[in-house]
């Protein structure tokens, strides 16, 4: 996954050609889902651009030395952390829009009107946009959790995976069926590599291949290419 730093200049100039460009995918799922195991198997090799602020969070926490435990009394200092991380994905997230780069954008699907806000916001750029859901059992959420480095108390747990369960019709509404896919990880690690990675990979390769439809989009291009040969 390439940070902001890495995003630079010649990637905007780039997006133009890429196979990818106007694309966009919401990954979604509660804690202990396996979101992070699916978008390394499932998008390897496309080149799209991951948005992640759990990861750039977690990274934060080890080079600060917090613990990955989540203690309360590391609140403090977590949560001006955590404000850092969603400023810096932000920022990588912008760069890849302005360049009209395909992306990947990673979240637990809590918050429908920020995601709904964003997937408005693309359509009218040009953007298809699809999500992802890994779904799961309260019982398989939780005991992944207790098993993870970086654990969250499982009251929040809970509550973060009720409120994921009551999204999925709207989110299947939001983006419409055929540009809903839902794997089920309610199976362990080979299993899930052998079997519903495979048929993922099938989904999202067919939705990558499919030619841009809107207007807006093949104007931007258009434009783009006339820029390029002044």
């Amino acid at each position: 996954m390439k940070n902001f730093d890495d995003i630079r200049f010649q990637d905007l100039q780039e997006g133009l050609y890429d196979p990818h460009i106007f694309k966009a995918f919401f990954l979604a799922g509660g804690p202990g889902s396996g979101k992070t195991f699916v978008t390394h198997s499932a998008f390897a090799g496309h080149g799209l651009k991951v948005v992640n602020s759990d990861s750039a969070f977690e990274n934060a926490l080890k080079k600060n030395g917090l613990s990955l435990k989540m203690p309360e009394s590391e609140e403090e200092t977590r949560d001006m952390l955590r404000a850092r991380a969603k400023a810096t994905t932000g920022k990588m997230m912008d760069l890849a829009i302005l360049g009209r780069l395909g992306m990947v954008i990673d979240g637990t699907g809590r918050d429908y009107d920020k995601i709904s806000g964003q997937v408005r916001m693309l359509k009218e750029i040009g953007y298809d946009t699809y999500m992802v859901f890994v779904n799961t059992s309260l019982n398989v959420a939780l005991e992944r959790n207790r098993g993870r480095e970086r654990t969250i108390p499982e009251y929040i747990t809970k509550r973060s995976w009720e409120t994921v369960q009551n999204n999925i019709g709207k989110f299947q509404n939001l983006f419409g069926a055929g540009n809903f896919i839902i794997i089920d990880n309610n199976v362990n690690d080979r299993e899930l590599t052998t079997a519903v990675i495979s048929k993922t990979n099938k989904s999202i390769s067919r939705l990558l291949r499919e030619k841009i439809k809107s207007y807006t989009a093949k104007r931007w291009m258009a434009t783009e290419r006339k820029l390029r040969r002044r």
